[in-house]
């Protein structure tokens, strides 16, 4: 299986919003390869002039990937990985590495012994393959209940494959954020949308819900391989009303049904409580299929990390990492 979050172009798409460059480092022994995509990031705080970096997973998830394994030598190929990886990183002064892992390919698995590896919450998916009718298994009473209502309003959809622009969706997601008085972090520019369509336009659906003749709600999702994953979305205010969030989901869902996909990943919550609002939205279009969501942590240099803790007057015991960075920048993927 392959993803989007593994390729090159999707992770220089996030150096500016990350604060940092795409890299990735390949590592070969005679029992595989192991491929690994981050973005590196100066830290403000420098020692004697001296200019360190830290590691982190590009927006989304990611992680180590192994590529090709001889069966049953993971353990010794992931050992020869991190020792190159260690040296990689003590050449390049790198302090510590975060990262997101990917909940469907699950290679958190491999790399457990090596990183302090957390489960951090639940994802949904929508399994297109495994039902015939996906609508039917996997969306919730209520949920479908709320299409048939708005689909009877008299709001109808549009799937565009490889759009060539982002203006109409851009006023809606824009709407969307200040509405919800969103954090910059997720005030993604024009630049970010342009590039978007530059560069991973091929892998890009939009869906549209619209009533009487108005684009009252878009979704943006990224194709790639047999995965859908639902990247952003947005709805008037004065529609919400009709439900058109529903409508969204419900036509992408079709669409990849008949166009042979797997699943459809739908992310989580933004907290990690079961109750969260926006995980049970979600939940609405998975009953039955979630993934888990682990993040990993590593230190890569005790003593320079612990003379950056101090500088910036933190505790080394806080629950964000890496502490030295003010917390804003720990983002964990939806």
């Amino acid at each position: 299986m392959r993803d989007i979050y593994f390729e090159n172009d999707y992770g220089k798409l996030y150096e500016k919003i990350e604060g940092g460059k795409c890299e990735q480092y390949e590592y070969k022994n005679d029992f595989g390869t192991v491929r690994h995509m981050f973005i590196k990031r100066e830290i403000q705080q420098k020692i004697d002039s001296q200019v360190y970096y830290d590691l982190v997973t590009p927006y989304g998830y990611g992680g180590p990937l192994i590529v090709e394994c001889i069966e049953g030598k993971q353990k010794e190929l992931v050992h020869g990985f991190v020792t190159s990886f260690q040296k990689y990183c003590e050449e390049n002064n790198v302090v510590s590495e975060f990262i997101r892992f990917h909940p469907i390919f699950k290679n958190d698995q491999y790399f457990r012994e090596h990183y302090t590896v957390e489960h951090i919450r639940n994802t949904i998916g929508t399994n297109l393959r495994d039902y015939c009718d996906p609508v039917q298994s996997e969306f919730s009473k209520s949920c479908r209940r709320n299409i048939r209502n708005a689909l009877k309003r008299g709001i109808t959809f549009e799937v565009v494959e490889k759009p060539q622009s982002l203006s109409d969706f851009k006023r809606i997601y824009y709407s969307t954020m200040k509405r919800n008085e969103a954090e910059e972090y997720y005030y993604f520019d024009d630049d970010y949308f342009e590039q978007c369509i530059e560069v991973l336009g091929n892998h890009i659906v939009t869906v549209k819900a619209l009533y009487q003749d108005t684009t009252i709600a878009m979704g943006l999702f990224f194709i790639y391989g047999k995965l859908i994953h639902i990247h952003l979305s947005g709805t008037l205010s004065e529609f919400l009303h009709l439900s058109p969030a529903y409508v969204l989901r419900y036509a992408i869902t079709l669409w990849g049904k008949e166009h042979g996909y797997e699943f459809i990943h739908h992310g989580g919550g933004r907290t990690n409580s079961p109750k969260d609002g926006l995980y049970l939205f979600k939940k609405q279009f998975g009953v039955n299929t979630e993934f888990e969501y682990r993040i990993g942590k590593r230190i890569w240099n005790e003593k320079v990390y612990s003379v950056l803790c101090d500088l910036a007057g933190v505790d080394r015991g806080s629950v964000y990492f890496p502490v030295y960075r003010d917390t804003r920048d720990n983002r964990r993927s939806c």
